[in-house]
This record gives C-alpha cells, sequence and structure tokens, in this order.
C-alpha cells in the first residue's frame, strides 16, 4: 500500500475530498491513511466486499473499547446500539426492528409525507431563507418522530440531542464535545424513559408501542429499548437531512431540478444524487481474525476504514463517476452501507427525499442559491449547515 497523508479537518479537503480520494485510489484499492493510522479501502469492489465479509466487524473482537468515566451515559447506550453489537445480539435486535418497520408501513407514510412538505413550504418567507432549517432538517426529523409515535413538537430538543450525541462519530473528538455528547445521552435516555412508561401496545402506537410490546414476548430490557429508540431516531433524520441539502445544491449546480415534477424520473435522481454526494463517507471495520482485503492485510483487532465516498466514484464501477447522470448503469451504490449492517431506514430515507425534492421544485420552480454554501466542518457526515435560498 501507499502512504498518504491528508488531514480530514483540512478545509480545502472538507469541501472537496474528491480529488483527494481520485489522486490515492489511483495508486490501488487500499492505502495506508497515515492520519487515521489504519488502511483505507477506496474502490468500490473493496468497500463493498469489506462491508459485507463475515470476518469483519463494527466493534473490535473483544467488543468495545472502554469509556473514559466521563462518558459513562453514552456508553451505557453505546453498549446496546446495534451499531454496536454482532452475531446473534444483533440479529435478534434487527430483526424486532424489522417486525415494525415494516414496507407497508413504510409506503403508506407517503401521503403524510407529501401533505407536511406542503405545509413546510406554505410557510416560507419572501426573503431569503435557510432552507435546512426550515424545510431540509424538518422533514426527516418530523416523520421519524410520528413514525416511533413521538410528538413532533419536541422535534428542537431532539435535533438537539442527536447532534450532540452523533458529534462522537466524527474525526477528532475532544473533551469538550464528549461533555456535550455524554449530558446529551442523559438528558435523552431520561426524557425517553418517561415517554416509554406511557406507552400502551397500541396497534396505532407508533414503532416505539410495539418495541414496548416485544419487551415481555422477546425479552427485551428497557435499556435495549432506549437505546434503539435513540438510534432510530438519530438515524432516522441526520443522515437524511445532510442528503436532502445536498441533493438540492447537485440539482442546482446542473441545471435539472425542473426533472423532479415528473414522478417517473424522480427515483432515478434520488440513487444518483446519493451517489455523488452522499452524507456519510466513512465507516470502519474491525478485523476478528486475520483478513486480507483489497491489498490490506489485517490482523485481529485491526481497523480499517470503508470510504463511501471514494467507492461512489470509482471509475472502475461507474462510467464518467463524477458527472451527474441519472439512471446511469452500474452497481448498488454504497451509502447506505451493506451486509448485516445495511441501513434499516434506507427506504424511508429515499421515499423521504424523493417525495420531498418532488414538492419543493415543484411548489418553487424558481429556487436558487442566495450564498455560496459551504459544508460543515465535519468530514465524515458531509452535509451543509444552511443553505442560504430564494424562492
Amino acid at each position: 500500500m501507499h502512504s498518504f497523508s491528508q488531514s480530514p479537518r483540512d478545509p480545502d479537503f472538507v469541501q472537496n475530498p474528491y480529488a483527494f480520494y481520485d489522486r490515492a485510489r489511483a495508486t490501488g484499492s487500499a492505502i495506508w491513511w497515515d492520519d487515521y493510522e489504519m488502511p483505507a479501502l477506496l474502490s468500490h469492489d473493496s468497500v463493498m466486499a469489506a462491508l459485507k465479509h463475515p470476518d469483519l466487524a463494527r466493534v473490535p473482537p473483544d467488543g468495545l473499547p472502554g469509556f473514559a468515566p466521563h462518558l459513562d451515559d453514552f456508553a451505557a447506550v453505546e453498549r446496546h446500539s446495534l451499531l454496536s453489537l454482532e452475531g446473534p445480539a444483533h440479529a435478534r435486535l434487527r430483526k424486532l426492528v424489522l417486525r415494525a418497520f415494516t414496507t407497508g408501513r413504510i409506503r403508506g407514510m407517503a401521503p403524510e409525507i407529501t401533505a407536511l412538505c406542503h405545509d413546510l413550504i406554505d410557510r416560507f418567507p419572501d426573503q431569503p431563507f435557510d432552507l435546512m432549517a426550515t424545510y431540509c432538517s424538518q422533514v426527516p426529523v418530523i416523520v421519524i418522530a410520528r413514525l416511533l409515535g413521538i410528538d413532533p413538537a419536541h422535534r428542537g430538543q431532539l435535533l438537539d440531542w442527536s447532534h450532540a450525541m452523533v458529534a462522537m462519530y466524527q474525526a477528532r473528538v475532544d473533551r469538550v464535545a464528549e461533555d456535550a455528547a455524554n449530558t446529551a445521552t442523559a438528558e435523552f435516555s431520561a426524557w425517553l424513559r418517561d415517554v416509554l412508561a406511557g406507552k400502551s401496545a397500541q396497534p396505532d402506537g407508533g414503532l416505539l408501542s410495539a418495541l414496548c410490546a416485544a419487551q415481555d414476548a422477546d425479552h427485551l430490557s428497557a435499556d435495549e429499548i432506549v437505546a434503539l429508540s435513540i438510534l432510530l431516531l438519530n438515524a432516522g433524520h441526520e443522515a437524511t437531512v445532510s442528503a436532502l441539502g445536498n441533493a438540492v445544491t447537485t440539482l442546482l449546480a446542473t441545471g435539472q431540478p425542473g426533472v423532479w415534477t415528473r414522478p417517473e424520473t424522480s427515483e432515478a435522481m434520488v440513487e444518483e444524487c446519493l451517489r455523488i454526494d452522499p452524507p456519510l463517507h466513512i465507516f470502519t471495520r474491525y478485523a476478528q481474525c486475520p483478513v486480507e482485503i483489497g491489498g490490506a492485510t489485517l490482523a485481529p483487532g485491526d481497523e480499517i476504514a470503508c470510504v463511501l465516498g471514494a467507492a461512489n466514484r470509482d471509475p472502475a464501477a461507474y462510467d464518467a463517476p463524477a458527472e451527474f447522470r441519472p439512471g446511469r448503469k452500474g452497481p448498488l451504490l454504497t451509502s447506505f452501507g451493506a451486509g448485516v449492517h445495511f441501513c434499516l431506514g434506507a427506504p424511508l430515507a429515499r421515499l423521504e427525499m424523493r417525495i420531498a425534492l418532488e414538492v419543493l421544485f415543484a411548489r418553487c420552480p424558481k429556487l436558487t442559491l442566495a450564498a455560496l454554501p459551504r459544508y460543515a466542518d465535519s468530514y465524515h457526515f458531509h452535509g451543509y449547515p444552511s443553505l442560504l435560498v430564494s424562492v
């Protein structure tokens, strides 16, 4: 492997990581990324192989590493999270969520999502405004709250807690961020326990009610329900918010927003938006035993980065990968992961994006950027903190 040094905090890199991906990928499927002190996979084939590999997991062979005492509350939730479990424990909890998170239930939300989008657009001001705060962040958090059976009126607090917790998955987390994440986790957990205490096992009580109903029958603990609820709330909107903002800027830059008024083409547009500028750029995996993949040799416990943003623009997988071509031929994109940890919310995210973008561009055909947007100073989570637009 060739070694590369590229700080994930470098402002130019954060704004455009794709030039580095192309330069590094040209030397092979895997590189040694000095700044992360681990190998990184950049080709589509190697990333997909790693995500599906039975001997590569989200946690080290001995389980999650220890947390500092000031992270006790965060650690308590993390230890029960689907993201931190493997094998039978992971399969058991994932099955319970899938039982309630059905395709039929997701598809049945389409009219509700459409009405929500129209309602939000009805409130757009005449002067330039922040589309991220007014629309892109509102649609996913309200939808996931309703799906879970939580009053969307709490969405402001949910967003604050979620942002603080998700900051723990970024590069180079400092003590301030750790303290904020731990406080948010403690408050989020306490609030959820109060909510869950009032939930009855009613068919129309949302996903949280379904999980409560499974508590006795499936030996689901209160701690597991809290961890699952937090994961679903956080994952159910964080990435979709950025995906919507990224898609809007992509479509405006390519001059193709009007295509969204034709529903027969919008699904292909969603896929291409998710491929060319995904909201998540890196997943990591740990070797459970000796593994060779993409030219990298791993010993048990070694960590490797799967660079989703690079895989989605691999010229070996996609012709002219930097060009925006809805309906293009090529393999499945990596934006939702793959394997046993494939994103549970992928169908919901795709539905939200399709409807939110269709309605937005149909209602606001003259939507334009009112200021040049810049990605947030957060490499792993690739999206805009604000998007000033005019309608």
